[in-house]
């Protein structure tokens, strides 16, 4: 079990997660659904396959690439200590188990459970041949909010999809910044990035615009549902994050970015469900 953590790297599940919560209590908090124990643990467990199938297939396509990467050739597979085969047995097994749990929410998840997979499993692929890449994992990332919020509701709704573009735009922007370490690399394999493509100064020009819809995004819900004051904590919270990694990497320094990937968008997340769970329990007990 040690060696698949490592391999599809479970401390990642701090960025998707905390929105998958929100989407969960917000379906919870503004509609007549009733809380379930029993849909909450379906709800962490698709979180878990889904990830896992992503996080485990990417490192299964990337292993030839990540074998010649300075920066990657000692991740699982390259170094041994995963085979190509077991990482693949362990996709299709959480790709399975991921379907079989929408299967017990509802039908609406359980028929867009394909969708879901395919999303989160094409990103892989995205960078073979598109720079916007970093959307498409944005993309899959996105889906926890909407795809919480259905799993209590059964149906769609605008504020979760605002959250989940929040998720959208926020998490393109950040995998944008941690794919300048690779801007030379990217480019002398052929592989698509907004670093390779428009340079180390552009790139970070667009990831600001990103966060700037980001921010944009997790501000509009104040427009259709009551929160407290906490809520509004937890959004200055949110972009205080967004500005200071901006601030920590620069054109010409950006032996910060994993500072700025893992530390600071992990504390964004967390501090800013929090928040917004803090904010529920408030206006709901």
């Amino acid at each position: 079990m040690k060696k698949y953590f490592s391999l599809v790297l479970f401390a990642h599940s701090v960025f998707a997660l905390p929105f998958a919560m929100i989407g969960f209590f917000l379906g919870v908090t503004t509609t007549e659904n009733p809380f379930s124990w029993y849909k909450l643990i379906l709800v962490l467990l698709c979180m878990v396959f889904a990830r896992n199938s992503a996080m485990a297939f990417n490192r299964y396509l990337d292993r030839n690439i990540d074998a010649k990467n300075p920066r990657t050739k000692m991740r699982d597979i390259p170094a041994g200590k995963v085979s190509a085969n077991e990482a693949l047995i362990f996709v299709i097994a959480n790709c399975v188990l991921f379907a079989i749990t929408t299967y017990f929410i509802n039908p609406l998840c359980f028929y867009l459970s394909p969708v879901a997979l395919f999303v989160v499993l094409f990103y892989s692929y995205t960078k073979r041949f598109t720079a916007l890449c970093h959307l498409v994992l944005g993309l899959g990332l996105a889906l926890a909010p909407i795809g919480a919020y259905i799993a209590v509701t059964g149906h769609f709704a605008l504020v979760p999809v605002l959250y989940s573009l929040t998720v959208l735009f926020w998490v393109s922007g950040f995998d944008i910044i941690y794919a300048l370490q690779d801007e030379e690399f990217d480019r002398e394999e052929k592989l698509h990035s907004i670093p390779s493509a428009l340079g180390i100064k552009n790139a970070l020009n667009v990831s600001v615009l990103l966060h700037i819809l980001s921010a944009t995004c997790v501000i509009l819900p104040v427009f259709f549902t009551s929160f407290s004051w906490v809520y509004y904590v937890g959004i200055v919270f949110f972009c205080s994050m967004l500005i200071y990694q901006h601030l920590l990497v620069k054109p010409n320094d950006i032996s910060k970015v994993n500072r700025a990937f893992q530390t600071l968008n992990g504390y964004a997340s967390v501090v800013f469900a929090i928040c917004f769970l803090i904010d529920a329990y408030l206006r709901h007990k």
